[in-house]
């Protein structure tokens, strides 16, 4: 993916979670991507494209265990 189509916006789409994943996964993308907005759509598309085989898609890449790897209280 090009660094303009990083930074161009798709429409927004609802996704729900828990509050408390949510909030770990974007802990988790922002451990593995630092820099700039919030890289848990960027992952999403990722994982997305992954998942449907598309040609030449990759799993995204997974932080170390931090924080967000411990169990929730459910």
């Amino acid at each position: 993916m090009s660094a303009q189509q990083e930074t161009e916006y798709d429409e927004q789409r609802k996704f729900r979670a828990p509050t408390e994943e949510w909030n770990g996964f974007g802990d988790a993308t922002r451990a593995v991507h630092p820099t700039g907005r919030s890289p848990r759509g960027a992952v999403l598309r990722e994982f997305m494209r992954w998942y449907m085989r598309r040609p030449g898609a990759k799993l995204p890449a997974r932080p170390a265990a931090g924080p967000w790897s411990e169990p929730s209280d459910d």
